[in-house]
C-alpha cells in the first residue's frame, strides 16, 4: 500500500513538473515571439543597438546619435561642426529595411533554442547609410577653419631696383585632404565624434608675374638704356607670359608687335626649316653646317644650308615655313652674302607701324613674341613629341629632331647677354645677334633662348635698338640683369 501511494505521489509530481515545463516553455515562446516582433538584440544599426526596440524608437535613437556635433580639435582651437552645416542626411528607412531583412532571415527555432539557453550571439552590424556634401565640407574647412587658424606663408617679394627677391616665410596650413577623410569617418559613427586635425608646412608662393614684370621694368630704368627695348618672357610650366616694350623709359604699345632686325636670331628659323626639309634627320655634312651657323654664327654656313633648300629661293622657303607656323612678322628676304638681292619685299603688321620704328632690315625681321612662339614649339616638341611643329609638319619632324635642335642651340657659348646673367653651368639654348651700321656702330642687339633651371624653365627674348649707337657694356649688362631677375624668380632662396 505504501508502495502504491508513493508511486501515485511521484506520478502526480511528474505531471505537475511536466505541465509547469509546458507552461514555462509556452511563456518563453510567447516572450521570444514578442522579442522577434521587435528587433533581435544581436542587430546593431550604425553602432546603435536595437535590442528590444520598435522601429519608432530605433528611428529616434539613430537621429539623436547622429545629430551630435562633430568635435574638431585643430591646433589650439576646439570647434563643433553641426552635421547640417555640410548637408548631412541619415537614411533611416534604408537602415531599418536592412535590419528588418536580417531579422526575418534569422531561423525561428534555432533562435528560440539559443534564447532558451541564453547563448550570446554575434552582433550583426548594419552599416550606416549617410550622405553629406563634400563640397560644403571643403568650403567649411577652408573658410571656417583654415582661414581662421592657419599661419599662411608670406610670399617672396621682389627687391626694387635689383634682380633679386627676398625669401618668403613658410607657414602652417590645414591638411584638408586628411581632414575630409577624418570628418567623413566621424559623421558615419554615432560614438566616435571627436577628430584631431593636423597642419602641414606650406612653402612661400612665388611672386606674381605682374611683380616680375614690374621688377624687369625697374631694372631697365636703373640701367638707363635710352633706346628701344622689347622683352618677351614665358613660364614653360604654367604658360604665363610677359611682354612689354619701352623707349627712353616710357612704355610703348606692343599692339601690334614692334619689328626688329632679326640679325643672327633668324638662324633659329633656318635651322628649323632645314630639319623639316630633311624629315628630321641631318647627314653629317648638314649637321656640321648647322653647328657652324649656331655656334660660330657663320653666315656662309647659313647661306649654304638655305641653298640646299633651293639655290635661289632658299630664304623664301624659310619665310614660308615660319608663316605656316603662324609667325606673321618673321621673314628672310635674301641671303647673307654681300650684294645678295632682295628676293621679295614683305609688309607685316609689325613693320607697318607709323608710331615707332627700329629701322628694321628689309632682308630679315622678327619680333620677340614671334621668336617666343617658335622656341616654345621647339621646346614642347622636345619634351613630349607633340605640338605645333609636329602637327603642321607630320612625318617631317619628331621629338628626337627637336631635342637635337636644343643641343645645337646650347652650343652658342657667348657668355654675355642672357648667359651672362645666369649661374655658371645653367643650360641656355639660345641664339644671339647684333648688327652694326657702315661706321661699325652697333645699333641692334638681340638674344632669344630657353633657360633651364632647377626651379623651372623659361623663354626669354630681348631685342634692343638704338638709333645712334648701342653702348655694348651697358646693353650687355642690362640683358644679364634681366636674365638674372627671371632666373631668380624661379629659384628664390629659402630663409
Amino acid at each position: 500500500m505504501k508502495s502504491r501511494d508513493s508511486w501515485v505521489f511521484w506520478r502526480a509530481v511528474s505531471i505537475l513538473i511536466f505541465l509547469a515545463s509546458i507552461v514555462l516553455l509556452a511563456f518563453l515562446l510567447v516572450q521570444y515571439r514578442l522579442l522577434r516582433a521587435s528587433y533581435p538584440y544581436q542587430i546593431s544599426v550604425g553602432g546603435v543597438s536595437l535590442a528590444g526596440t520598435d522601429p519608432q524608437e530605433v528611428q529616434q535613437r539613430l537621429i539623436e546619435a547622429y545629430s551630435v556635433p562633430v568635435e574638431i580639435h585643430y591646433r589650439s582651437a576646439v570647434i563643433d561642426l553641426d552635421p547640417n552645416t555640410v548637408g548631412f542626411q541619415l537614411d533611416v528607412e534604408s537602415m531599418l529595411s536592412q535590419a528588418d531583412l536580417q531579422s526575418a532571415n534569422l531561423p525561428f527555432w534555432n533562435g528560440f533554442w539559443d534564447y532558451l539557453w541564453n547563448r550570446p550571439l554575434p552582433v550583426n552590424q548594419i552599416s550606416p547609410v549617410v550622405t553629406f556634401s563634400e563640397a560644403r565640407l571643403r568650403s567649411y574647412l577652408q573658410d571656417e577653419i583654415s582661414k581662421r587658424y592657419d599661419t599662411p606663408p608670406i610670399p617672396a617679394q621682389p627687391i626694387a631696383g635689383s634682380p633679386s627677391f627676398s625669401p618668403g616665410t613658410p607657414g602652417q596650413t590645414l591638411n584638408i585632404e586628411q581632414a575630409v577623410s577624418l570628418i567623413e569617418g566621424a559623421l558615419q559613427s554615432p560614438t566616435q565624434r571627436v577628430v584631431t586635425l593636423s597642419s602641414q608646412p606650406s612653402s612661400p608662393e612665388r611672386p606674381s608675374l605682374d611683380e616680375l614684370e614690374t621688377l624687369l621694368k625697374q631694372n631697365i630704368e636703373v640701367n638707363g638704356f635710352d633706346g628701344v627695348t622689347d622683352l618677351f618672357f614665358e613660364d614653360l610650366q604654367t604658360g604665363g607670359k610677359i611682354q612689354f616694350a619701352s623707349q627712353q623709359g616710357q612704355d610703348v604699345s606692343i599692339t601690334p608687335d614692334i619689328s626688329f632686325t632679326a640679325s643672327s636670331t633668324i638662324k633659329i628659323p633656318i635651322m628649323v626649316t632645314v630639319f623639316i626639309n630633311s624629315n628630321g634627320k641631318l647627314d653629317n655634312q648638314t649637321s656640321g653646317l648647322v653647328v657652324d651657323m649656331i655656334q660660330k654664327s657663320n653666315n656662309t654656313a647659313a647661306d649654304t644650308l638655305m641653298m640646299s633648300l633651293d639655290q635661289v629661293r632658299g630664304p623664301l622657303i624659310v619665310t614660308a615655313t615660319m608663316q605656316k607656323l603662324g609667325l606673321r612678322n618673321t621673314f628672310l628676304a635674301g641671303y647673307f652674302y654681300p650684294g645678295a638681292p632682295v628676293l621679295e619685299l614683305f609688309n607685316t603688321p609689325a613693320n607697318s607701324r607709323s608710331d615707332i620704328s627700329t629701322d628694321p632690315d628689309v632682308y630679315s625681321q622678327t619680333t620677340p613674341s614671334d621668336m617666343g612662339v617658335l622656341l616654345y614649339d621647339i621646346y614642347q616638341c622636345s619634351q613630349s613629341g607633340n605640338g605645333t611643329l609636329v602637327a603642321d609638319f607630320p612625318g617631317q619632324i619628331d621629338q628626337a629632331a627637336c631635342q637635337q635642335m636644343i643641343r645645337y642651340l646650347e652650343e652658342d657659348k657667348l657668355g654675355d647677354l642672357i648667359q651672362g646673367g645666369v649661374p655658371d653651368g645653367t643650360l641656355v639654348a639660345h641664339k644671339h645677334g647684333w648688327v652694326s651700321d657702315s661706321n661699325g656702330y652697333i645699333l641692334h642687339v638681340s638674344d632669344a633662348g630657353i633657360v633651364y633651371t632647377p626651379g623651372g624653365n623659361f623663354i626669354l627674348n630681348i631685342y634692343t635698338y638704338h638709333p645712334i649707337q648701342v653702348n655694348w657694356d651697358q646693353d650687355a649688362d642690362m640683358f644679364a640683369v634681366l636674365a638674372r631677375a627671371a632666373y631668380n624668380y624661379f629659384n628664390i632662396p629659402s630663409k
